[in-house]
């Protein structure tokens, strides 16, 4: 992988993390329109550590505002709604490794999951917007939905931000939500895989940096795009694009 192509993946998984259209997914596509040959999911997990840099970026005074008021009941709870909702990837990840391993190379996996994820995302256009609050039983579905999105072609913001308004919550909170909740699923998911190269590591630092870097730019443009989008109603135009993006993957 060249410095070039490291920069394209990276805009690539920039642009396409927060909006609800499925990262690893366009990263397998445009890892075979570029031709490129880059075994495992080293560089996917690095790109993803630059577009969790955007999270911490834009979400940043609502992490400073969770962090100086741990002694309040309110935060606590909500803390501990984060830490159920990332219990469910835990468990797929671990469980079924290897079997995920392979579908980051299975392009037609990946259409078939796209046309998933855009059948979701515009199902969400018929979910009731009410305000609820979030409780036990939201945490564990989002995260379930969170848990889902581990395989590459389904969004993991779109199947957060979905379940979360069909469970009613509000399109700000849903945001809010499953945006957080990304913090400890993809930095538990590069220290895994940072302990499962080791010394193995093959990419070299350049293609790494510039792939980090060019991810965290372009994710912190994007991320605040769909919180725009999201407000003005207009989420579920993402559906379609998936489900027309995954329809073409299969049949070429």
């Amino acid at each position: 992988m060249t410095l070039i192509e490291a920069t394209i993946l990276g805009i690539i998984q920039g642009f396409t993390e927060f909006l609800p259209i499925s990262s690893s997914g366009h990263l397998v596509l445009g890892q075979a329109i570029l031709g490129i040959d880059q075994p495992g999911n080293e560089f996917e997990i690095l790109v993803h550590l630059g577009t969790l840099a955007s999270v911490l970026v834009v979400f940043f005074d609502d992490i400073k505002s969770l962090l100086f008021s741990l002694t309040s009941k309110k935060t606590q709870t909500f803390i501990l709604f984060i830490l159920i909702g990332t219990l469910p990837a835990v468990f797929v990840g671990l469980g079924f490794k290897d079997l995920l391993k392979s579908l980051f190379e299975n392009v037609a996996a990946v259409g078939g999951a796209l046309i998933f994820t855009g059948v979701v995302l515009y199902g969400s256009s018929f979910a009731k917007r009410q305000n609820k609050d979030h409780s036990y039983f939201t945490a564990i579905l989002i995260g379930c939905a969170q848990a889902v999105a581990i395989i590459p072609g389904i969004s993991r913001s779109g199947m957060t931000i979905s379940a979360a308004l069909f469970l009613g919550l509000s399109s700000k909170e849903a945001a809010r939500f499953s945006f957080l909740l990304a913090i400890p699923a993809i930095s538990g998911a590069g220290i895994l895989t940072a302990l499962d190269v080791g010394d193995g590591f093959q990419l070299p630092i350049t293609v790494a940096v510039a792939g980090i870097l060019s991810s965290f730019v372009v994710g912190v443009v994007a991320l605040k795009w769909l919180l725009g989008w999201l407000e003005k109603g207009k989420f579920h135009y993402f559906g379609i694009y998936c489900f027309v993006v995954g329809l073409i993957t299969l049949v070429l």
